[in-house]
């Protein structure tokens, strides 16, 4: 991940109520949710919900598709993992620092494998 990218992903989340609806939308997973329904969660107003949606589709931090009148947003799993390999690239003077782990959701059978379990 290019050092520009990184400073626009960790700006994008730099910010309350970014962090909230990112976090919201990680948990979503894959499948993300509605802009109305991240509004409701979160009880920011829908403009205001637009401008940070804006914000972190701009530094690739999430991604929006049109569903029959609805606008979805889900977070991009592949930048969150290339921002956290990233941030621990070189933790611990190049040792694990913790156990190697795989990503949590990186496609959508992996996560709805993980549900089944």
């Amino acid at each position: 991940m290019e050092k520009k990218s990184v400073v626009n992903a960790l700006a994008s989340l730099a910010q309350e109520s970014r962090l909230d609806i990112f976090r919201i939308l990680v948990q979503a997973g894959p499948e993300g949710l509605p802009a109305g329904k991240i509004s409701e969660m979160t009880g920011i107003p829908p403009s205001t919900m637009s401008f940070h949606l804006k914000e972190m589709s701009h530094a690739d931090m999430v991604y929006s598709r049109q569903e029959s009148r609805f606008v979805i947003y889900s977070a991009n799993f592949d930048t969150m993992n290339s921002l956290l390999g990233y941030l621990t690239e070189n933790c611990c003077g190049g040792n694990p620092c913790s156990p190697i782990t795989t990503p949590a959701c990186t496609t959508p059978e992996i996560c709805q494998t993980k549900e089944q379990v």
